[in-house]
């Protein structure tokens, strides 16, 4: 297979020990051209031959972490870890991107965010100012996390949700829709203990529910779960009258 890129002699250590090797372009590919030099890379398992992906600018991807497809992690931006930014997705600015995490679809990571652990950032998702997004979190759809909000543990954030400001979206809190979040009183979870044991989100800006695989207003989860059962009825009414009076 012939090489897009290889590893120059001018090298980077890092505090830990580790020496990057800058990248330089074998031939024209996406915004690419021929001679171009990159940012900073361990080895070549870190950026595929294959596609458009690339690293620029100052930027660095080191341990087993991998760029592949038509990714592009530039600026000062770092992904180090067992990382994978990859499709089409864009770290930039000086984000960081380690452990476990995957970055992909049309994402984009950058300002000075944060994504670690084995959290999911993907489809057309922004995550940027200091968010940061860690856990077994997932952040997808539209969804945009900023300012200096945190999603973590095993959150989802999606559909067109916006976290931002202080916020902490964490447990096991969903946060759909076009639902905003900018403070801990935004949301409220909850624990089915009557029956299914799930847990469910109540998300005060829009007036939603997401329970399961359903999302809509407190009456319109009334209507369901008496149509489930009498109980779940009593119980899910209860709790939506708690909260919404």
């Amino acid at each position: 297979m012939e090489k897009k890129y290889e590893l120059t002699d001018e090298t980077k250590p890092l505090e830990d020990g580790r020496v990057l090797y800058r990248i330089k372009a074998l031939m024209d590919f996406g915004d690419v051209k021929n001679g171009d030099l990159g940012g900073w890379i361990e080895r070549e398992f870190n950026l595929s031959q294959n596609g458009d992906c690339w690293v620029g600018g100052d930027a660095k991807v080191y341990g087993n972490a991998w760029v592949s497809d038509n990714a592009l992690v530039c600026d000062n931006a770092q992904v180090g870890g067992y990382a994978h930014v990859y499709g089409d997705a864009r770290v930039y600015g000086n984000a960081k991107v380690g452990g476990t995490a995957h970055v992909y679809g049309h994402a984009r990571v950058f300002g000075d965010a944060r994504v670690c652990d084995d959290a999911w950032v993907s489809d057309s998702a922004l995550v940027c100012d200091n968010a940061c997004v860690y856990g077994n979190a997932h952040v997808y759809g539209d969804a945009r996390v900023y300012s200096n909000a945190k999603v973590h543990n095993y959150a989802k954030v999606y559909g067109d949700a916006v976290i931002y400001g202080y916020a902490q979206v964490y447990g096991n809190a969903v946060i759909c829709g076009d639902a905003v979040v900018g403070e801990m009183g935004d949301y409220t979870v909850f624990q089915n203990t009557w029956s299914s044991g799930r847990w469910f989100t109540y998300t005060k800006s829009n007036g939603m529910w997401k329970v399961g695989c359903f999302h809509g207003t407190g009456n319109e989860l009334i209507a369901k779960a008496y149509a489930d059962s009498e109980q779940k009825g009593k119980m899910y009414e209860k709790v939506v009258r708690l909260v919404e009076g």
